[in-house]
């Protein structure tokens, strides 16, 4: 629940922003009129450290102006727009960069504008199916039991005949979305990890156990699942840690919902400009980039990245999938990055 709201005002044009204006009156919120997101410079707190923990608590309500979405492989084709900004404190998460100085968290309302565009790609690209992921500037179910733009999208790609929906969550605040029209087009996937990276790493999201429940819930309400094992970590008795993920995901999940769960593994990396910013937000964060012991890989738009060494990051994947292949015999591996 955000403590401080802003409205653009060409927000209140339109029915969602009216929803979530007359929706935050009636809240012991504050609510502020900004020109536009990029004009908020007086989010309380007396130093740069609380005005960051302030802005994860801080919701702007706006416009998407650029319709032009980004690209999202290896999990889709685009990446659909619905939110920008996460309350939680992941350590790691590469929002931490893009984001810059602007940690706070967006909500686009001209959804009808959204929802246009994505239309349009699907047409282009028709009859191929065109994959959208809903979550790679957000986590969107943290805020969508407010805004219920998530749940609308569902809905949308549920009445489409070209286009998927995707997006992963690490929380378990999945109620409102169980009974919309998805017709198994939306793939809900569940961020997961050990115990280790989960207690040191992921502050201020939801505990394993909710985000399994949860995943049981949307499976039982026919959603596909999946989960993303992201960052895979290599931290002290990781071969037992995830190896306990494992077992867990086995002995909670019924067997007649496994049969179409999918895996994303996807291994930890870091970026010069990340690895400053996540040392000035956590002082005292225990993430391990130490440069000299990695392996640089150039990545988009000339920014390289720091990854596990070959026979590391080889050993890595051989392990995980293993587990996966003994315990979850029917799940499919999409991918390791």
């Amino acid at each position: 629940m955000p403590q401080l709201v802003y409205f653009e005002p060409r927000a209140l044009d339109y029915p969602l922003g009216k929803e979530l204006f007359d929706k935050f009156s009636k809240m012991e919120v504050e609510i502020r009129e900004t020109t536009s997101h990029n004009q908020i410079r007086d989010l309380p707190g007396d130093n740069d450290f609380q005005k960051y923990r302030t802005a994860k608590s801080t919701l702007v309500v706006g416009i998407r102006k650029t319709l032009k979405f980004d690209s999202s492989k290896p999990s889709a084709e685009y990446a659909i727009p619905l939110a920008t900004g996460c309350m939680g404190h992941c350590h790691y998460c590469y929002l931490q960069t893009t984001l810059g100085s602007k940690p706070y968290l967006r909500t686009y309302v001209n959804l009808e504008d959204i929802f246009g565009q994505a239309e349009k790609y699907m047409q282009e690209r028709a009859p191929e199916i065109t994959r959208f992921e809903a979550s790679c500037t957000s986590d969107i179910v943290g805020i969508d039991h407010l805004t219920h733009s998530l749940k609308k999208a569902v809905e949308f790609f549920g009445r489409s005949e070209h286009g998927l929906l995707r997006f992963t969550t690490k929380y378990h605040h999945v109620d409102h979305l169980l009974d919309a029209e998805h017709n198994g087009r939306t793939r809900f996937r569940f961020s997961v990890n050990s115990q280790y990276v989960i207690k040191n790493f992921e502050l201020g999201t939801s505990p394993l156990q909710k985000r399994i429940e949860a995943a049981i819930k949307v499976a039982e309400a026919g959603y596909p699942l999946g989960f993303i094992v992201a960052p895979l970590y290599l931290h002290k008795d990781w071969e037992e840690g995830y190896r306990e993920l494992f077992e867990t995901l086995e002995s909670s999940i019924p067997k007649h919902l496994t049969d179409n769960i999918t895996f994303e593994l996807i291994q930890h990396r870091f970026t010069k400009p990340a690895k400053k910013v996540i040392e000035k937000n956590y002082p005292k964060s225990k993430l391990e980039m130490n440069e000299e012991e990695r392996k640089y890989k150039w990545g988009r738009y000339g920014i390289g990245k720091y990854v596990y060494q070959d026979e590391q990051a080889k050993k890595l994947r051989e392990t995980v999938e293993n587990y996966i292949s003994s315990m979850l015999p029917a799940a499919k591996i999409e991918y390791f990055t």
